[in-house]
């Protein structure tokens, strides 16, 4: 079993290295940084991390090529592998419609840009001519790295439509599904092995992450709030398929919208997420978690991506998963 943090990039830069120092000494695997629109820098901030770590891979979770052009993403790719010394994964997805509408960008051709774009970013970074002529990418010969790759870039692919997690397994490397609720696992495997057997390859060839949200902390009330945090920045801008497991719509979301990005009242946006909401993700004690991912491993997973807020007290969260979950799943 493989484990893995995940944070926005709202914090301080100077947070993200000494939690992933933590994380590090605690025996996570991987270390993601999201890359959200008018929040700081994703790439900027992995770099400050490579340059303070030893061992723990890096990603984003994720970069976007409407925001960012699949070549530069490249050479974000292959100077970060540099940087860290072989252990930059590129967490690559199309982003959400709504956040790409802010910048009044088309949410054209999602799948397609994609795919297109993963082929790309693989040339690129294998040293190889990246002359396209697609549906999205026209690119002439001159597209190429101008120095050397360490290697093809590690790509994990974001997603939570059914399409989109198909590509997983037909050509990622690895997977950033979002389960909203943990046990959306279930769902999403079908997807993922029909990409593979469309592209005889198997599970076993992916690096197939459990993506949930988690609040940790032995006050329920406080990790319950960090939750309903997260929730209420983010629960309007998820897929109908998801929202539908828990019986929620997207119109559930919209006054808690409203009065988080257009009212900028946070506290009255937190106090409008249900207990029904909350379970988007797990909130509570380590134990509270263990319960739930139970059931994840059972379903056949082989990596567990805990995802924001983490917990109202971020470095007791870290050592609190790391004492007591790492250690209960990590023969698995």
């Amino acid at each position: 079993m493989k484990f893995s943090l995940r944070f926005n990039n709202d914090l301080p830069v100077r947070d993200y290295v000494i939690y992933a120092q933590a994380a590090e000494a605690a025996g996570f695997d991987q270390f993601w940084v999201s890359n959200d629109l008018f929040l700081r820098s994703a790439p900027v901030i992995l770099s400050a991390i490579a340059c303070a770590t030893e061992r723990i891979e890096i990603g984003t979770c994720i970069l976007n090529p409407y925001t960012i052009h699949p070549a530069e993403i490249a050479m974000f790719a292959a100077t970060l592998d540099e940087l860290s010394g072989g252990r930059f994964n590129l967490g690559l997805s199309s982003g959400a419609e709504d956040f790409i509408g802010w910048l009044g960008l088309d949410f054209d051709l999602p799948r397609t840009r994609i795919v297109e774009s993963i082929h790309a970013i693989k040339k690129l970074t294998s040293n190889e001519n990246a002359a396209a002529a697609g549906r999205v990418l026209r690119w002439t010969e001159e597209a190429w790295l101008r120095f050397e790759a360490r290697r093809p870039a590690s790509i994990y692919l974001g997603a939570m439509s059914p399409k989109m997690l198909e590509e997983i397994g037909a050509i990622a490397d690895g997977g950033l599904p979002l389960l909203f609720p943990p046990e959306h696992y279930q769902n999403v495997l079908p997807h993922v092995e029909r990409g593979t057997q469309r592209a005889g390859r198997t599970l076993a060839d992916i690096d197939l992450a459990a993506c949930i949200w988690c609040s940790v902390s032995e006050d329920q009330e406080a990790a319950e709030a960090a939750l309903a945090d997260k929730i209420a920045y983010y629960g309007h801008a998820m897929s109908p398929l998801i929202l539908g497991q828990l019986g929620l719509r997207q119109e559930d979301f919209e006054p808690i919208r409203r009065a988080y990005h257009l009212e900028g009242d946070i506290d009255k946006a937190r106090r409008m997420v249900t207990p029904r909401m909350l379970r988007i993700g797990i909130a509570g004690t380590a134990e509270r978690l263990i319960e739930r991912l139970e059931g994840l491993a059972g379903m056949g997973a082989r990596h567990i991506s805990f995802g924001p807020p983490l917990g109202p007290d971020i470095p007791a969260a870290i050592a609190a998963i790391g004492r007591d979950v790492i250690p209960r799943f990590g023969s698995q």
